[in-house]
């Protein structure tokens, strides 16, 4: 946790450095200011042996003195602002680079919604805190610690009225962070929830309003916000209370400052001796509001720094979560023929295997299909190759490399994938199809092109009022479910793999527009090796090899009029699907 509160730079601990010096000119000069107003007073009072002149110089050097130390602060809250700023800046970035880095396995592990707080919530409780610390945190101490040291040589009762005052604080704090510390510890998890809730409610609008569902969210809602609300509740009445205290107790210390300083005063022997008492209280009552106004800076550190902890606790969760999917090599293949070889595969707490002893070969060129009943296994098979998820057991191979001694980079040029539901960034069209880099190099305008007539969607896109250049809505709200999964099917298209998976994509498209795009991947993609995950039998009966699923296992696999004759599941699948007379010419 630590180490998340001190992830700063060279530079910026050159930066805290210079803070410190400034933090303690600045504490040197604060106490130094209340000497000059304690001569000043014997001086008015007669005690002194001054003169009028004197208070001027006296009064001009406590001005000289308090413009100093208000450049000091200034000069400090500039760099706690830059620090902080920066140490937030490289926190989101580590955050979102190990999310980048994360499979589905750790993104289950922390939810989309908890680590969307953590980059952004956690993150920025982080940064104040680190603001706040600079300032405060070295400050308090020293000026209280000081001013102390100052005082102890001055009178024993004044002394003994500013310790009582510290006790009395320290032991209301104490209390109050026993009580309000462990409620610290759930704010973050209940925002968690409050957030989950209010996206799901928020992407599954249109699902709601359908099924009228709108009160049963409503009251989703109700409850994580009222636990929040609660809970926050507990916490900011104990903080309330602290102000006020804080208050009564300044006020309540200078009144017992000055009582305590006339009964002195009131047994003075000479004009002398009551001058220079009267002058070091004056500078005692200004040492013993510093200590108290000490105690307030930490307090304000001491508010922050449970659910600061919280927060660190929760970034570092996600830094120094190592991702499951991992390479041990960096091996590239030549040639791109397919292997499962023993493959077995079972989700992570699972008791059973999905996938079980998976052994096929699908040569580079070959067009291959996968189909079955719903839960069979087909979309986790084809996940396993783009490692998505990584098999339990068994080997995959691409020409004669594993693709765990593959670097991600490099299996993603290879591998393309395209899921059944299309994924499109805001932006627009041709930044969704030229999504990323090949080869290092930005796909071309004339890929975007021949991408999208591939794909089937230049009908469409041409129509446009700018084309290519038309705007895509956040998740391209603005397109029919068609439209969004042909330019998903371009994008992959675009970079040109040598494999390409296609997860149940075609289900969003009608049958002319199925059949046109399979005869133009047909045509445009000659060599290269395509996995179709499919529910209908008119969309795979021209492949290659098509392999029946059933229950995790692979239960017949062969071409369609094969398969008719030889695989009663798959015969099954075909009387679902078509009329009795074409199942009866097969």
């Amino acid at each position: 946790m630590w180490k998340i509160l001190l992830m700063f730079s060279r530079k910026e601990w050159g930066l805290i450095t210079l803070s410190l010096c400034l933090i303690v000119l600045g504490v040197w000069i604060d106490l130094t200011i209340p000497e000059y107003l304690g001569r000043i007073t014997e001086i008015v009072i007669g005690a002194g042996g001054g003169t009028i002149g004197q208070v001027w110089v006296y009064g001009g050097i406590m001005l000289g003195l308090a413009f100093a130390s208000g450049l000091t602060a200034v000069a400090v809250a500039w760099i706690g602002s830059v620090v902080s700023s920066g140490h937030a800046a490289r926190l989101r970035k580590r955050v979102f680079e190990r999310v980048g880095e994360f499979g589905l396995a750790e993104m289950k592990q922390f939810s989309v919604a908890s680590l969307i707080t953590r980059s952004t919530n956690d993150v920025n409780q982080v940064r104040m805190f680190s603001a706040l610390a600079i300032q405060m945190m070295i400050r308090a101490p020293l000026l209280a610690g000081w001013a102390m040291l100052r005082i102890l040589g001055s009178s024993w009762e004044l002394s003994l009225v500013t310790f009582i005052a510290v006790a009395a604080l320290i032991a209301v704090l104490t209390i109050l962070i026993i009580v309000v510390l462990p409620r610290f510890n759930r704010i973050q998890t209940l925002t968690d929830k409050l957030n989950q809730v209010s996206r799901e409610n928020l992407t599954g609008i249109r699902v709601v309003r359908a099924f009228g569902a709108e009160k049963f969210e409503q009251i989703k809602f109700d409850k994580a916000n009222d636990a929040l609300v609660r809970n926050n509740l507990v916490v900011n009445r104990g903080m309330g209370l602290l102000w006020p205290f804080m208050s009564l107790l300044l006020s309540g210390l200078t009144v017992a400052i000055y009582w305590v300083g006339s009964a002195v005063l009131v047994g003075a022997n000479s004009p002398a001796d009551m001058g220079a008492y009267m002058g070091n209280m004056m500078v005692f009552s200004q040492y013993s509001v510093s200590i108290i106004f000490s105690f307030l800076m930490l307090i304000m550190v001491l508010i922050m720094l449970p659910r600061t902890i919280v927060s660190a606790r929760r970034i570092k969760e996600v830094i120094f979560t190592d991702p499951t999917i991992t390479t041990t090599n960096n091996s590239t293949p030549d040639k791109y023929t397919l292997k499962f070889a023993g493959v077995n595969f079972k989700y992570p707490g699972a008791e059973e295997n999905v996938l079980s002893d998976i052994n096929i070969e699908i040569k580079q060129g070959q067009t291959v299909a996968f189909i079955g009943g719903t839960g069979c296994g087909k979309s986790t098979l084809v996940n396993l190759l783009p490692r998505i998820y990584d098999a339990t057991s068994g080997e995959i191979t691409i020409g004669e490399v594993f693709i765990k001694d593959m670097t991600l980079e490099d299996l993603n040029s290879i591998v393309g994938y395209v899921p059944q539901t299309a994924v499109l960034f805001n932006g627009t069209i041709k930044s969704n199809v030229a999504f990323g880099e090949v080869g290092g190099e930005p796909i071309s305008d004339e890929s975007v092109e021949s991408a999208l007539k591939t794909a089937q969607a230049w009908d469409f896109v041409s129509k446009l009022e700018n084309g290519v250049d038309a705007d895509v809505a956040q998740a391209g709200k603005n397109l029919s479910g068609g439209q969004k999964q042909r330019i998903g099917i371009a994008r992959v298209l675009a970079r040109k793999p040598k494999i390409i998976i296609f997860d149940d994509t075609f289900s969003a498209l009608d049958y002319k527009t199925d059949r046109n795009l399979r005869k133009a991947l047909k045509k445009d993609i000659t060599g290269t090796t395509v996995l179709i995950v499919a529910q209908r039998i008119g969309t795979i009966k021209d492949c290659d090899q098509i392999f029946v699923m059933d229950r995790g296992h692979i239960v017949g696999h062969g071409t369609h009029a094969e398969l008719m004759k030889h695989s009663e599941v798959y015969q099954e699948i075909a009387k679902s699907q078509l009329s009795k007379k074409r199942v009866r010419g097969w």
